[in-house]
């Protein structure tokens, strides 16, 4: 009803501007050179609206067809790119069936139909990687990482073709960039600090250092790395402030100060470790340039005043004491030692040797320190509180999985205790 109104109203509206202007009186007369046109009023303005009724509809007419042309550009385009979705869906579902050829066929048709999108460079990418065509995979990931958008995925990538064939430098330069491209990434940063510690790049390892136990080893690590003293001595500084008494650090501090000339100082630095942390290597160390089996009881009792009632204490004097041939000052110690471990009863079969070897009691108790050296628990050594696995010697990273400050000494058991203690409770 609303449009037949319209309508009405329209029609009512032209028949009254015509009649209006049919009724117009007068005339309009135009002269141009030798022409000379006269017509009415209400003629002129007739034409005069016919003629914009015209150019109106030429108008409409020219506008109508840009937009068919332009209608069947973006109909050729939503079907170009309808065909490329279909072909980025047909790469996936190739990808997870584990049709190579097929992902790489159809991943380079939705490049091809789609362009270098994210999308397509990494479908490319990762066809190219199952295919076994690495320099495609590559090209498509540096094409990746060559974008603004999508940076990160393509390091990622890289990053992870480089360690896959162990490319440790290149590896880390990319972690690096990968980092500045997507700051923040938790993973990214543990992934660059066991790539630091593959190419024993301490420094960079300890930068990347999550906490004091990580730090204090990462720098005794870079201590025994690098060839400036002064250096190596700001860093062993920064590992005993991490944490005080570590046993690697107060080493090669004492190795350090040795090489100056500060044997004093070395050895003040041994005995507050050991004091803090009593061990076996602290103790050959500070022994090291002492032969004459009485002084080096003196230095072995000077060195561990400060722990008198240690286990380490007593099995340090007890040996010492047998060296220097005093038997009854070895057995008070080993009498005092506390241990069942291998090293203790072994001790104790050579003190029952040196003393009573020769008598059938003598004998006998040997035996009876062998058979319970057999049988006793296994001697304390470096070990990955991590993977547990054993260490010949102490490491500022397990090379087995590569957690830092994770080789720590104690035995098996004591190992196993702590990890558990470090796990945390739940219910």
């Amino acid at each position: 009803m609303r449009h037949v109104l319209k309508a009405v109203l329209w029609g009512g509206l032209i028949l009254a501007v015509a009649l209006g202007i049919a009724n117009l009186p007068g005339q309009i007369a135009i002269d141009a050179g030798a022409w000379s046109l006269e017509a009415r009023n209400s003629v002129a303005l007739t034409v005069v609206l016919l003629g914009f009724v015209t150019l109106y509809l030429l108008l409409r007419l020219i506008a109508n067809v840009i937009g068919i042309s332009r209608f069947g550009s973006l109909w050729r385009s939503g079907r170009r790119r309808r065909a490329g979705e279909l072909a980025v869906t047909r790469s996936l579902v190739a990808l997870a069936a584990g049709e190579k050829a097929d992902a790489r066929r159809e991943a380079a048709r939705a490049r091809a139909l789609l362009g270098d999108t994210p999308q397509t460079l990494l479908l490319t990418a990762e066809a190219g990687r199952l295919s076994g065509r690495d320099d495609e995979a590559a090209a498509a990931l540096r094409a990746l990482a060559d974008r603004k958008d999508s940076a990160f995925l393509g390091l990622r990538g890289l990053l992870a073709a480089a360690v896959a064939r162990q490319d440790w430098a290149e590896a880390a330069a990319l972690a690096r960039q990968a980092e500045a491209a997507h700051p923040g990434a938790a993973w990214l940063r543990q992934e660059r600090a066991q790539l630091a510690i593959r190419a024993g790049d301490w420094g960079e390892a300890l930068n990347l250092a999550a906490h004091d136990q990580q730090r204090a080893a990462l720098a005794a690590g870079a201590a025994k790395a690098v060839e400036n003293p002064d250096q190596a001595e700001r860093l062993v500084r920064q590992a005993l402030k991490a944490e005080p008494g570590f046993t690697p650090a107060v080493l090669e501090h004492a190795r350090l100060l040795r090489a100056k000339g500060r044997e004093k100082k070395a050895i003040a630095v041994l005995s507050d470790g050991w004091t803090r942390s009593p061990h076996p290597d602290i103790a050959s160390l500070a022994l090291e340039p002492v032969t004459d089996p009485i002084r080096r009881v003196q230095t072995g009792q000077s060195l561990t005043s400060g722990q008198p009632d240690h286990p380490e204490t007593h099995l340090l004097l007890a040996r010492v004491s047998l060296d220097a041939g005093m038997v009854a000052e070895a057995r008070r110690h080993l009498d005092s030692v506390g241990l069942d471990q291998r090293r203790a009863w072994l001790l104790r079969a050579e003190l029952e040797e040196e003393d009573r070897g020769g008598t059938e009691e003598g004998r006998t108790a040997q035996r009876d320190a062998l058979r319970r050296a057999a049988t006793a628990e296994a001697d304390p050594e470096w070990r990955c509180t991590a993977c547990h696995a054993p260490q010949p010697a102490w490491r500022a990273a397990c090379p087995v999985c590569l957690t830092p400050g994770s080789v720590r000494w104690g035995t098996a058991a004591g190992h196993s205790e702590a990890t558990m203690a470090a796990i945390p409770h739940t219910g």
